[in-house]
């Protein structure tokens, strides 16, 4: 019969279903529900199927962190066709598969995911007996890549930086040489906005070569790095290494400039202090022919005219004869 197409059968849906899980990057998570980790921007479908189920006159809930309404569907009735109550942050954002509903297909996509839209979301069946409910985390992972700066040249070498902007989940930001062995570096800055984070983390490197940034994201299994090449000049080094010596050199010239313009100071000093002991130590000083008055015997005039010379003896004066 041409034209004509049997609906898909149960295990067929669930084939189906599977493949497309897959395709979106479904990974199995704790307490019996899976991961679904997807590209910012990308669109994310949610598992949530039920075996030998008709859900198209049932009632399914889908709520994030267990609170926020993201989808309802009661026998037809959902957000995208009159029904009121879902959380602003899915508006327009959210279908379902309408024609694997009679396969027990409750499954939802939400369209250009961000990162806001990562956390924990349960597909919940109140009217179901017993009620079930199932678990689905959501990753919208930011991977951008890292950036390189070469900062500045110091007496070490050179000064990288490598900064990372908006990545989520958060990630491991580490140097490298070209050989794969770590680098020492700071420690790294990060900061945290809206679920993304900023990390920037710098090295210096003293040899001429290539290194890397690499930016790991343990939690979705990916990498990505940023790579450049560093040259430090051997005619650098050697200036650098001159102008160390010349800098001792004319450190031992002051020195010695200071050494030999306080010698004669202490010579000095020195001479001063010998002087000043000695007029410490010398006896009184003897009279002098400047002061000859102070031991001569003064002149006595007796009533006989006698007259004492210096030796103490009398003389008598010349007789004074007028011519």
């Amino acid at each position: 019969m041409s034209g004509f197409k049997l609906p898909p059968t149960a295990l067929e849906s669930l084939f189906l279903g599977l493949c497309l899980l897959m395709s979106v990057g479904m990974i199995p998570g704790n307490d019996n529900g899976v991961k679904v980790v997807v590209e910012e921007d990308s669109d994310a479908v949610l598992p949530c199927l039920i075996t030998k189920e008709d859900l198209t006159g049932k009632l399914f809930d889908w709520k994030k962190d267990g609170q926020k309404e993201v989808f309802l569907y009661d026998s037809g009735l959902h957000y995208n066709n009159g029904r009121t109550g879902q959380d602003e942050q899915f508006k327009g954002r959210v279908s379902h598969f309408q024609d694997q509903l009679m396969n027990g297909n409750a499954s939802i996509k939400i369209h250009n995911t961000k990162v806001t839209d990562s956390g924990n979301y349960s597909c919940i069946f109140p009217r179901l007996q017993p009620r079930q409910t199932f678990n689905i985390q959501l990753v919208v992972a930011a991977s951008p890549e890292p950036y390189i700066t070469i900062l500045d040249e110091t007496e070490d070498g050179s000064l990288l930086q490598c900064k990372v902007r908006g990545a989520s989940p958060e990630p491991k930001v580490e140097w490298q040489d070209s050989s794969g062995n770590i680098l020492p570096a700071e420690e790294p800055q990060v900061s945290e906005r809206g679920g993304r984070y900023y990390v920037t983390i710098n090295t210096t490197v003293t040899k001429t070569g290539r290194y890397r940034c690499v930016v790991t994201q343990e939690e979705i299994s990916h990498h990505t790095s940023a790579e450049t090449f560093v040259f430090i000049s051997e005619k650098l080094v050697k200036d650098r290494t001159t102008k160390v010596d010349f800098g001792w050199l004319f450190l031992a010239f002051v020195l010695g400039a200071a050494v030999l313009a306080a010698v004669p100071f202490g010579l000095r000093a020195t001479k001063r202090i010998t002087v000043c002991f000695n007029q410490g130590a010398a006896p009184e000083p003897t009279t002098t022919s400047n002061d000859l008055t102070k031991d001569i015997p003064l002149l006595q005039v007796g009533v006989t005219g006698d007259h004492q010379n210096e030796n103490g003896s009398s003389k008598v004066p010349p007789e004074i004869v007028d011519v």
